[in-house]
Formats: structure tokens, sequence, C-alpha cells
């Protein structure tokens, strides 16, 4: 077993001795869509850390949307359930970067892209390829491709 896996394991144990009922809930729902990935496809494999690290993205992504969607339909107390879920796995992921950090990063991509010949919006491609390994699980796709289309347009 992986090591972040059997953290999550070892974590859901203690809040089922606490009876800490989000929490046990939560890391459940998490194992659960592991082992799911882990017997997807033609034969059950071993998930690396990484690979765990992406389900908890997946499902902390989610809880935020489902969060979104219960507040715009007038169900706050499910709204902050799950907002709440979504807090208990961000203690599983990388720390965020902030907006200073992603803008840092993406201006030097469009440098180097600019450099190899690729100019204005059609550089977008060239400028994602460079950034999407630098800041793989510490920024949402969503908020890398903003930031990106905000400094090729300007």
């Amino acid at each position: 077993m992986t090591t972040l896996k059997s953290k999550l394991h070892d974590d859901l144990n203690a809040a089922i001795k606490e009876r800490d009922e989000l929490r046990s809930s939560t890391l459940r729902l998490t194992l659960a869509a592991i082992t799911k990935e882990e017997v997807a496809g033609k034969e059950k494999r071993e998930l690396s850390d990484d690979e765990v690290q992406k389900v908890i993205a997946r499902e902390a992504k989610k809880r935020r949307e489902a969060a979104d969607a219960f507040a715009q339909g007038g169900r706050p107390e499910q709204a902050e359930r799950e907002r709440a879920e979504g807090e208990v796995l961000a203690g599983y992921l990388p720390k965020q970067l902030s907006d200073d950090e992603l803008n840092a990063i993406v201006a030097q991509a469009v440098e180097e892209a600019r450099a190899a010949g690729a100019e204005g919006p059609r550089a977008m491609g060239a400028v994602m390829k460079i950034v999407n390994p630098k800041v793989a699980g510490q920024a949402e796709g969503g908020r890398v491709a903003a930031a990106v289309k905000k400094l090729l347009a300007g």
C-alpha cells in the first residue's frame, strides 16, 4: 500500500474512534474512489502516491462544484457540508499556488514560448505545455488556463 493511501486508512480509523462523522464519511468516500480507480480497466493495480493524489484532487473538485450547486439551489446547509468535506480533502493535497506565484510561472512560460516563436492567442497550447508540469497538483487547470489567456491577451 502506498504511503498516502495508508495515511488515509490510518486517519479513517482515527476518525471512527473519535466519532468524527464528517471526516470518516469523507475519507470512506475517497478510499472508495481510490479502490474504484485501482480496479478500473482490465486488471487490478496499485496506485502510486501521485495517482492517489490525483484521485483526491478530483474528489475535492467534486465537493467544490457540489457546494456551488447547492448554494445556487438554495440549500446552504448542504453546501456548507460539501465545503467542509472539501477542506478535509485539501489537507491531503499539496499547498495551492497563490495568484502571484501562478502569474510569475505563467509569465516565464509565455516568455519561453515567445522565444520559441509562438505568438498571440495561438500560443496557448505551447504555453500550457510548459506551465502544466511546473504547477501539477498545485493549481487547478481552469485557474492556469485563465492566467495564460490573460497574459497572452495583454
